[in-house]
């Protein structure tokens, strides 16, 4: 009824209104349609992996952003372990909630950081201890690539000498071959296992098809598999094998600290008009691991006062905030004197599951989340506040948290849990 639907029908009959609530359902349904899946792991304890060829200042960063103390020498296969640490990700809202509420407990994000060995050409044949390294940087859901761009006569380059964009390659290409060679042995497989059946399977055939199209994209196409335009559910078929070009990549690039400071150096541009080439979209960050080396032994007031005069900044809050975007993880807050705390989850978890990590018991017996944007409580002073203006929102299972949120979850005790901020 046209009429209902505008609002203006006197006495609308049983059939009008029941047919305007079926339209209206159709209309809801429509816009609660779910997010396409993501290529990589599902889950919040995700790990970005440190790449690249020997020698090009991975450790170096990765003790940077650790502080910890892992081999850096001068040596291509000086780590042979992979070495994995975590990262507070720096967040000015945490800090606020912090200093707001002085609780006992403070627990930030982190971002979960692996040191993975260099790489060389012919990794992807098993070169330099190629396959080892390899199925590390498979164990991990996000890329940081370290380029190097300093010279240095004391730092040996595994090529002879530095060109920045030829390594890109070298790493990129491995990659891509070792990818290659994955999908074209599960190919193999799937389809003796299609032709073998007596009676022919949907799930399989689909399988086969998009195994079929990755395998073109990848090998005859030299492309990498995050760059396809990929189904939801040939994105579920392509999680399985765990790929390596399907792994987000964030490109570091390493100049000497000079460079750095001037902002400037031969190679800057060729690098970026490379990436735009091969890998659109992607960031790239210039950094000096050197220079961040020295302004981690400084103190605060020593650090601002060495870069005030060369309007710059240390790039290592930048580095670990894009790389733990990069893998789509977000946090929601709960707060209070007892504990203010960043709950880590993947961007598009819907509320009952949210909760779940807090408390297993909290999925199961979710009734709903009292949820205040950031913006709102800082900018209104308080909780009750933040009520008395309308904006304190209860939300049901359908509700996508958003990075920042805070959130009072209330949950059925008798399904085992209790209520939780």
């Amino acid at each position: 009824c046209e009429l209902l639907e505008r609002g203006v029908c006197c006495l609308p009959s049983l059939s009008c209104v029941l047919l305007w609530k079926s339209k209206m359902q159709k209309k809801a349904r429509a816009a609660a349609v779910e997010p396409k899946p993501i290529l990589g792991r599902p889950g919040n304890h995700l790990k970005m992996g440190v790449v690249g060829l020997p020698n090009v200042g991975k450790s170096t960063l990765f003790n940077i952003l650790t502080k910890l103390s892992v081999p850096a020498e001068n040596y291509p296969f000086c780590t042979i372990e992979p070495s994995e640490a975590r990262v507070a990700v720096p967040d000015a809202r945490y800090d606020f909630l912090v200093n707001h509420f002085k609780p006992a407990s403070q627990v930030p994000a982190y971002l979960s950081v692996t040191d993975i060995a260099g790489l060389v050409r012919g990794a992807s044949t098993g070169e330099g201890l190629g396959n080892a390294f390899l199925s590390h940087i498979r164990a991990v859901d996000g890329l940081f690539h370290v380029v190097r761009v300093f010279e240095d006569e004391d730092v040996t380059h595994v090529e002879g000498a530095v060109e920045p964009t030829r390594d890109l390659e070298i790493i990129s290409e491995e990659l891509r071959l070792k990818d290659v060679e994955t999908v074209e042995k599960y190919y193999e497989k799937i389809e003796k296992d299609y032709k073998r059946m007596a009676k022919q399977d949907k799930a399989k055939k689909e399988e086969l098809e998009t195994i079929s199209k990755a395998l073109a994209w990848v090998r005859d196409e030299r492309k990498e598999i995050r760059f396809g335009d990929w189904k939801a559910a040939e994105i579920e078929y392509l999680n399985e094998l765990c790929l390596l070009t399907a792994k987000p990549v964030i490109f570091l690039v390493n100049l000497c600290e000079a460079d750095f400071l001037k902002k400037r150096n031969k190679w800057l541009v060729k690098i970026k008009d490379w990436v735009e080439a091969r890998n659109p979209g992607d960031l790239i960050i210039p950094f000096s691991a050197s220079l961040e080396s020295r302004l981690l032994e400084m103190s605060d007031e020593a650090r601002k006062e060495y870069l005030a005069p060369h309007k710059t900044t240390s790039q290592i809050n930048k580095i670990v905030k894009q790389g733990y975007a990069a893998i789509h993880l977000i946090y929601f807050f709960t707060s209070g004197e007892d504990e203010v705390k960043c709950w880590m989850i993947q961007a598009g978890t819907k509320a009952p599951q949210a909760a779940g990590t807090i408390h297993t018991d909290f999925l199961a017996g979710f009734i709903c989340a009292e949820v205040m944007k950031f913006e709102d409580f800082k900018e209104l002073g308080s909780e009750s506040a933040v009520k008395a203006a309308g904006k304190y929102l209860q939300q049901g299972k359908n509700y996508t948290v958003c990075d920042g949120d805070i959130i009072f979850f209330k949950v059925n005790a008798g399904a085992g849990g209790i209520k939780g901020k």
